[in-house]
């Protein structure tokens, strides 16, 4: 599996989820790919274009923008958003509860197609599709 984790989470989550998975999954972090700043529709049409992504996220503004929404759900990406009270935890819970999850992120990609999105919950074990 091969994930990107965006701009909004620190490159430390993506650097630890990728030794973690060494071997197993390729996990980079999104400034390591495109550097600073780079439009969320950019990189998503790009990405897509390289393959099957999955992208875990705190930017809950791209399920709700019109064009970032239109680019990602017209993509091969497959999108795990965090929920608000999870993007505002410490670091620690939010590896936390991806750990937690892994299995059923990974699972998830693999039976769904592209431009699908999904809330990570901050204490449940059910991904609420968005």
């Amino acid at each position: 599996m091969k994930v990107l984790v965006d701009e909004n989470l620190p490159p430390a989550l993506a650097r630890a989820l990728n030794a973690l998975f060494a071997g197993k999954h390729e996990i980079i972090h999104l400034r390591d790919r495109y550097g600073p700043g780079v439009k969320d529709t950019h990189w998503i049409t790009d990405l897509s274009a390289d393959g099957r992504w999955v992208v875990i996220s705190g930017d809950r503004r791209i399920t709700r923008n019109k064009a970032e929404y239109s680019a990602f759900r017209n993509s091969n990406l497959v999108g795990f958003f965090l929920a608000k009270g999870l993007y505002k935890s410490s670091l620690l819970k939010q590896m936390e509860r991806i750990l937690a999850l892994w299995q059923t992120i990974e699972a998830q990609s693999n039976i769904v197609q592209g431009g699908a999105m999904f809330e990570l919950p901050m204490s449940s074990t059910r991904l609420k599709q968005l």
